[in-house]
């Protein structure tokens, strides 16, 4: 079985709906909103894979946004927040080696960047009312 068939087979035992794929690439984006789960891309970029969902753009009145994300990170279980090359988005990060992933891995970070939203979203969404 490939890496992405892999990726793919542990999405479906742990019921994460896949919207969309991209087979060339090896990618899927999978949503659960319950769980602050929206658009998560997984990529299979070997030897590592990527996951990465958008969190919100970035205010142009930053404030103390970058001193809380900081904050925040240190208490992150897997991934952290991050900005995009040009700091205009802010997205959760967080990587995996494919050559022994397995399913509590992949499981754990699905399941920190739910929690981190459980936590932080309500904060997170008053910078960017900002």
């Amino acid at each position: 079985m490939s890496k992405f068939a892999l990726v793919k087979h542990y999405l479906n035992e742990m019921e994460l709906p896949i919207i969309s794929e991209d087979t060339d690439e090896e990618l899927v984006v999978v949503s659960d909103p319950e769980s602050g789960i929206v658009n998560l891309v997984i990529d299979c970029e070997e030897p590592i894979l990527v996951i990465e969902q958008l969190i919100m753009d970035v205010p142009s009145d930053t404030g103390d946004l970058y001193k809380r994300l900081l904050q925040m990170n240190r208490h992150l279980v897997h991934g952290a927040f991050v900005l995009n090359d040009s700091a205009t988005l802010l997205l959760f990060r967080d990587t995996l080696q494919l050559e022994n992933l397995d399913r509590n891995e992949l499981e754990g970070s699905v399941q920190a960047l739910s929690l981190a939203m459980a936590e932080y979203g309500p904060e997170l969404l008053s910078f960017a009312k900002k």
